[in-house]
């Protein structure tokens, strides 16, 4: 056997991390456009990679016609095993930083998505024994979940039940009723309420990156909905917190049988390190003495985390 040869091979089969990055990345979007917005990198620099991956491994991992991007089996494999790769490359980062002396935490949050308790959350923890530096992180509308499960957040603010807590522990901050945002001109803005059959032949707006069946309009986030919403062409149901108050020439009316909306803190499934903890419990802490009436209590907070995460 030429083991030269051989090792040339397994050479240029090797993948880095940054390339394996972008293909997940590709793979959960499959729109090479969407992508690259994501990762914040061209999309000809985006293409180049995959075709460089493909190159290396020998294999096609995506179909690509004129209307859509899918994965073949060689890619499905690759998400898979890729996704874990991620994860193992992210916790040997952070045991080196803590080897190091070096740990801090970085808290990825939806901008404005915070309910108005960040202050105080931060608060809480800097005053804390052996509090570390905290960064903050911003994500688009669907991505805090890929921060923390990529290692590139410690802990998040997420809001249940839009946000998977599938591999993930958390604590509700707050609990909150959800509305619909509508347009002033709506024929049910001035109600004092809505059920949900009052808006089921309402549009919704498909949010990019989730898998809601919705057929109006693809929107990223709020910026992109406000408009929408204000011309009439759609409306939404979203958690009060998100959209108070209401923007010019829009309402938001309480949406009175929707499942409430849980504010959580929440972190890796097997994320225990001192800093994560004691984070959460500052933040837990200092919602319920802000919002005493929203809280949720210890004894309720397994049977949430468990209807949240049913892959868990």
């Amino acid at each position: 056997m030429d083991h030269g040869r051989q090792d040339d091979i397994a050479t240029r089969q090797l993948l880095d991390t940054e390339s394996i990055r972008r293909f997940v990345v590709v793979a959960e979007e499959l729109h090479f456009g969407r992508a690259a917005a994501r990762l914040l990198i061209a999309q000809p620099a985006l293409s180049k990679t995959i075709q460089g991956i493909e190159a290396r491994l020998g294999v096609p991992l995506f179909i690509r016609t004129s209307r859509n991007v899918a994965l073949t089996p060689a890619g499905e494999a690759l998400l898979e095993h890729g996704r874990h790769a991620l994860n193992a490359v992210a916790v040997a980062a952070e045991n080196a930083r803590s080897a190091a002396g070096q740990d801090h935490l970085r808290l990825v949050i939806k901008p404005g998505g915070e309910a108005n308790l960040l202050s105080g959350i931060l608060a809480a923890y800097a005053i804390l024994p052996g509090a570390v530096p905290v960064d903050i992180l911003f994500s688009g509308s669907t991505d805090r979940t890929d921060f923390l499960h990529g290692g590139r957040a410690d802990v998040g603010l997420l809001y249940v039940p839009f946000d998977d807590l599938t591999g993930l522990a958390g604590e509700t901050l707050q609990v909150e009723d959800r509305v619909a945002v509508l347009s002033d001109t709506h024929p049910l803005a001035g109600r004092e309420y809505v059920r949900t059959d009052d808006l089921a032949r309402e549009t919704f707006p498909h949010w990019r990156g989730v898998d809601d069946g919705a057929d109006g309009p693809e929107v990223a986030d709020l910026a992109e909905l406000i408009p929408l919403v204000r011309i009439g062409r759609v409306i939404a149901v979203l958690p009060r917190s998100l959209i108070t108050p209401a923007p010019p020439g829009t309402v938001c009316v309480e949406v009175a049988d929707a499942e409430p909306s849980h504010l959580v803190i929440a972190r890796r499934q097997h994320d225990r390190r001192a800093a994560v903890t004691a984070f959460i419990a500052a933040a837990v802490a200092s919602a319920r003495a802000r919002h005493p009436e929203t809280a949720v209590s210890p004894e309720e907070q397994p049977a949430l985390t468990a209807r949240h995460s049913s892959r868990a």
